[in-house]
């Protein structure tokens, strides 16, 4: 199929137009890729998607049958289609672009993003020489082979690479190489969840959001509430397994959404109704907690 890309190319000399033409050359490579906005996170879903109303594309963990032409889904909006890439629907994000992201595990790799100098010192010493590419506050390591995403692995570390997007930063150097066991490691696969009833939480009784504790949201009460809600269904659904790293995951989609209210959001009660779901399928409280303070903190790494 042909495409006429000076329908939706940015202006000559525009920043997005060159994220454009790299994200075509990244995807006539194989590697899918989706623009990122300011702050270096994905475009937030249109209004027929909004709060995954839509149910989710297909190849989602909570996969649904979106067909949503415009970058809805984040991670899941990566393509390697030409004609989407460079369509009219995804021209408003080109023109506001601030960096361009690939989906590691659509293109076979696992990145390994550390975040620090002592997670670089660490990789030296203990993972196997691979491609490397420098990033602002530390290195990226890539490797062949797709794995269970991870943030905080361990300290400075995270593991981009299934249902998970990394920045492109460049090539980098030195020649690819296989996940190896001390990547894989790094992902212990969470034990299967307690009974519920098995575990006596101390959380107060009837923790809430509500607007008087995020006075500085820009969000509506409807829209909060109704994301909250699904969210909370989600882990409540984890009976069997996964529902720690369930809240993890609702707790960075959530806290995601107030990275560029002026605050306060209520992050503190929003997350700890996400505690007391988990501790409701018998999640330790001490491991719910972990889980989504670590998801919080994930949301705010992705807008710093």
């Amino acid at each position: 199929m042909t495409h006429d890309r000076k329908t939706t190319l940015p202006r000559s000399g525009h920043p997005a137009g060159h994220h454009l033409r790299t994200a075509l050359d990244l995807a006539t490579a194989g590697v899918p890729v989706l623009p990122l906005r300011l702050g270096k996170v994905p475009f937030g879903n249109c209004r027929a998607c909004e709060g995954g109303a839509c149910g989710g594309r297909p190849h989602m963990k909570s996969a649904g049958t979106c067909r949503c032409p415009a970058v809805c889904h984040a991670w899941a909006a990566a393509t390697t289609d030409l004609s989407v890439i460079a369509s009219r629907a995804w021209a408003p994000a080109w023109r506001q672009a601030s960096a361009v992201a690939y989906h590691p595990a659509g293109a076979g790799l696992t990145v390994v993003d550390l975040d620090n100098t002592q997670a670089v010192v660490w990789a030296r010493e203990t993972l196997p020489a691979t491609r490397i590419v420098p990033t602002t506050r530390g290195e990226h390591w890539i490797y062949r082979g797709v794995m269970q995403s991870a943030n905080a692995a361990r300290p400075g570390v995270d593991i981009k690479s299934l249902m998970q997007y990394a920045r492109w930063l460049g090539p980098g150097t030195g020649t690819m190489t296989g996940l190896p066991p001390a990547v894989l490691a790094l992902v212990v696969k969470e034990e299967t969840t307690p009974a519920p009833g098995e575990v006596v939480s101390s959380l107060p009784a009837g923790v809430t959001w509500d607007r008087a504790v995020a006075t500085g949201c820009r969000h509506t009460e409807q829209y909060i509430r109704t994301g909250l809600e699904r969210g909370l269904a989600m882990v409540r659904s984890r009976t069997e397994s996964g529902a720690a790293s369930q809240a993890f995951g609702v707790a960075r989609f959530l806290g995601g959404q107030h990275v560029q209210c002026p605050g306060p959001c209520g992050l503190d009660a929003i997350g700890g109704q996400i505690i007391a779901a988990a501790a409701s399928v018998g999640v330790p409280e001490s491991y719910a907690q972990r889980a989504v303070t670590n998801g919080l903190r994930a949301a705010e790494r992705g807008a710093a």
